[in-house]
């Protein structure tokens, strides 16, 4: 049997979802420009929590 998801997690995806539906009608250009900053801030993100939890940690 499948976890259910939580009521937030569902709302956030849907978000994440209308966006990327909202970009790609956009055209190729806009879909990729939102790949390319997604994939920027998960990894600025990725590198700033480390340092923080090394800082604080």
């Amino acid at each position: 049997m499948a976890r259910r998801k939580s009521l937030t997690s569902q709302l956030y995806r849907l978000a994440r979802d209308s966006a990327n539906v909202r970009a790609a009608r956009g055209g190729p250009a806009s879909y990729g420009k939102r790949v390319v900053r997604r994939n920027v801030l998960r990894r600025t993100n990725k590198v700033t929590g480390g340092f923080l939890r090394r800082l604080f940690g």
